[in-house]
């Protein structure tokens, strides 16, 4: 029985009746035309064409939420970068990209130098040396020869969020130590406020030229769905007003274009796994549900451990109190707990009060301020997510730190 069934359901993909092309869809899918950044890609282009001549451009800083552009805008001038090169010239142009945010790499100076290393051919153990070893190893790879590098460094402000502002400021005093090369940095950040908590010393110095790049608003958002749906869909898959619909979501996510893209693709997915010939309105009400669950999680995956054991205790006092009331004095006691049994570095209470207000502002949990009268005010804490995502984030917290 069950292998007819099994049957059925391969089959039915088979017959594959909703995609054309899924990955473009996909979030490093390139188009080949960007819409609505061309005042952006202009800028980005007149900051870093004195490149083409072998010149240090000025560092440049990309400011803008999530899903408005900006590492499209920046690979796409890239790329139109590499191709003008001239191949007579007598300088090595080198653009190399990074994504400051990914594991094992953004925790420590020491490995995001050894990923640049490795990008530019060289090589250093993933740990073990003195960090100003590796920095020397840098140095001595870059400036064999003449060249001009640019440094892209996506989600910086997760460098000085994990590290400090120490990598920033050495990575923009490096010139002065190069004799044949010359370093440009473009950094891109999600983070508005971030160049206003770093260092003023490392602020004048990274970013010399700004652009910000404003959300989508939904009419925006409906054209460049449109025009990927075109590519990606079989025709007329997609029901009329599922395009408006998703747009609309995204619009009210501050203009998330990737979060648009997403949900049209995972309403595909779910319209094919039901069998159904057209993408319909509920299939957009489903993926929106299923990628805010998804989304939850991946933030806590991502977060560092202290965060982790944070909502850990959270959780485990939700499970053991049920309906009683959550306070944040609680909460520093359990975390106090679960640190010194898992040898780790115990934070300070007004820390842990900070990435409490953290969790509150991405909805994990719900915090109410409670006025005690004289005796002063106090924090009430409620898990806002649901069981099943709480199940989810405690094998993750429990995987990533092996508590009990």
């Amino acid at each position: 029985m069950m292998k007819e069934e099994l049957e059925g359901i391969f089959e039915s993909f088979d017959k594959n009746k909703i995609f054309k092309n899924k990955s473009i869809l996909q979030s490093n899918h390139r188009p080949e035309e960007i819409l609505h950044r061309g005042e952006q890609i202009k800028q980005v282009a007149s900051i870093l064409a004195p490149a083409l001549r072998g010149e240090k451009t000025s560092n440049l800083f990309l400011f803008g939420k999530t899903g408005t552009g900006k590492t499209l805008s920046i690979q796409y001038v890239k790329d139109e970068l590499l191709k003008r090169v001239k191949k007579d010239a007598d300088f090595k142009l080198r653009i190399e990209y990074l994504n400051c945010k990914l594991k094992k790499i953004s925790d420590t100076e020491y490995r995001i130098l050894a990923e640049l290393i490795k990008k530019l051919g060289g090589e250093v153990p993933s740990t073990g040396l003195p960090t100003q070893a590796v920095y020397s190893k840098f140095i001595e790879l870059i400036d064999s020869e003449k060249q001009l590098l640019v440094l892209i460094l996506d989600e910086i402000d997760q460098t000085v969020k994990k590290i400090s502002n120490d990598f920033l400021y050495n990575l923009t005093r490096l010139n002065s130590e190069l004799s044949k090369t010359q370093i440009c940095i473009v950094g891109i950040s999600n983070d508005l406020t971030f160049l206003e908590e770093i260092d003023p010393r490392v602020r004048s110095s990274l970013s010399e030229e700004e652009i910000v790049f404003s959300p989508y608003n939904a009419m925006q958002l409906q054209e460049i769905l449109k025009k990927r749906s075109e590519l990606t869909f079989k025709p007329e898959v997609v029901k009329e007003g599922v395009i408006a619909k998703c747009a609309a979501y995204a619009a009210r996510e501050h203009g998330d274009a990737r979060r648009a893209l997403d949900l049209l693709r995972v309403a595909g997915e779910l319209a094919e796994r039901d069998n159904s010939e057209k993408i319909l309105l509920k299939h957009i009400d489903e993926a929106n549900d299923k990628i805010e669950k998804d989304k939850i999680l991946e933030v806590i995956d991502s977060e560092p451990k202290q965060f982790q054991v944070v909502l850990g205790a959270i959780i485990k006092l939700s499970d053991k109190q049920k309906e009683n009331p959550i306070f944040t004095g609680d909460v520093y006691n359990l975390y106090q707990d679960i640190c010194i049994r898992n040898k780790l570095e115990v934070l300070t209470q007004r820390r842990v009060s900070d990435i409490i207000q953290e969790f509150d502002m991405l909805g994990i949990i719900n915090v109410k301020v409670i006025s005690k009268g004289r005796g002063g005010r106090m924090r009430e804490i409620k898990l806002a997510i649901g069981r099943n995502i709480i199940e989810k984030a405690k094998e993750i917290i429990e995987h990533s730190l092996n508590y009990n």
